[in-house]
């Protein structure tokens, strides 16, 4: 019977994948510091290209303020990078591969202009 166990345990740890060259990464710089006051500051790289950092701030309201920023190399090599501030507003990212609405149409455009111009003037709608 133990001879049995020992041998589904060595058949599984010869099935089990392991990572293709290439893929796994080492971390270049590790730095975490935290003041226990909601001051804190955390950076990490690895050598693959990955990089975040954070920086959190107590607010005088409550609560604490993070900025912050993470970039990855996409599979197609290009490098993306997102920049953010997390505070009573929520999660505000900003970056170049984050979704844009749709320009508004130009009929859109001049509905906008027309109603302002109507409301410099005074005219109320209900």
């Amino acid at each position: 019977m133990k001879l049995i166990v020992l041998a589904c345990l060595a058949a599984a740890a010869l099935a089990a994948p392991t990572p293709d060259e290439g893929t796994s990464s080492s971390v270049e710089r590790d730095e975490r510091v935290d003041h226990g006051d909601g001051h804190f500051r955390y950076a990490f790289e690895l050598d693959d290209g990955t990089a975040v950092e954070a920086v959190g701030r107590p607010r005088e309201e409550g609560g604490i303020s993070i900025e912050g920023s993470y970039r990855y190399v996409h599979p197609d090599g290009e490098s993306v990078e997102v920049t953010y501030l997390a505070d009573e507003n929520g999660f505000q990212p900003s970056g170049d591969i984050l979704p844009t609405p749709h320009p508004l149409p130009a009929h859109a455009i001049e509905q906008i202009r027309f109603a302002e111009e109507q409301r410099a003037l005074g005219v109320t709608f209900e």
